[in-house]
């Protein structure tokens, strides 16, 4: 039996606070034959190994550099692979006053491949979709762009944090990318009638973070 021990603050599932530490936090792996259908072989235990200590770094190190506007912590303290975030709407934007909910997923393959956000709060915005996908070049995985929209070195690189991942999420809310737009009728919002009907539907789903 290889065991894995991670430190982690005891953290309960709608406790968000701006970071999650981890502590005493113990992944079981075990050494059976290959041709077993119940446990991991030992290969796939090292292997297993190694993504789940690396998923461990996705926790940024905010308890000693407070970052406002957002807090992060495990929906479940039983899967490190799933996040839930809260993010304030920022200061000086029609987001002001919002707290919208989200979801960051990683998988084994973090850090070489980035994570997944998804807002699970309503939000009208042009980089993010009508079912909450957020569609920024940091989230995108290394390489180019075939598209010719971004430049590589936007794009996600194993260094990046949560904590910066979020940072550019809120620098989005204030600073949309209308040029590559996931939610096209936002985005010609943001465009042709921004103190208008844009404003109209983000003052919306402000509205509706209070409630929840």
């Amino acid at each position: 039996m290889i065991e894995a021990t991670v430190d982690r603050n005891t953290f309960h599932n709608r406790e968000i606070v701006n970071v999650a530490q981890i502590t005493s936090l113990k992944v079981p792996f075990s050494y059976v034959p290959k041709h077993s259908n119940n446990l991991l072989s030992l290969e796939q235990s090292v292997t297993f190994l190694h993504s789940t200590t690396q998923c461990i770094r996705i926790k940024p190190n905010l308890n000693k550099n407070p970052v406002d506007g957002f807090s992060a912590g495990l929906i479940d303290e039983s899967d490190i692979f799933k996040w839930e975030v809260l993010v304030m709407g920022p200061p000086d934007t029609f987001y002001d006053g919002g707290c919208f909910k989200a979801h960051l997923i990683f998988t084994s393959e973090y850090p070489l491949k980035p994570p997944k956000m998804k807002f699970i709060s309503e939000i009208w915005h042009p980089n993010i979709d009508i079912h909450g996908d957020v569609c920024i070049s940091i989230l995108h995985e290394p390489g180019d762009d075939k598209w010719g929209y971004e430049d590589a070195k936007e794009r996600w690189v194993p260094v990046h944090s949560v904590e910066s991942i979020l940072l550019s999420v809120i620098s989005m809310l204030a600073d949309p990318n209308d040029q590559s737009p996931a939610n096209v009728d936002a985005a010609k919002d943001w465009r042709q009638d921004y103190h208008g009907e844009f404003k109209k539907k983000v003052k919306r789903c402000v509205r509706k973070t209070e409630d929840m």
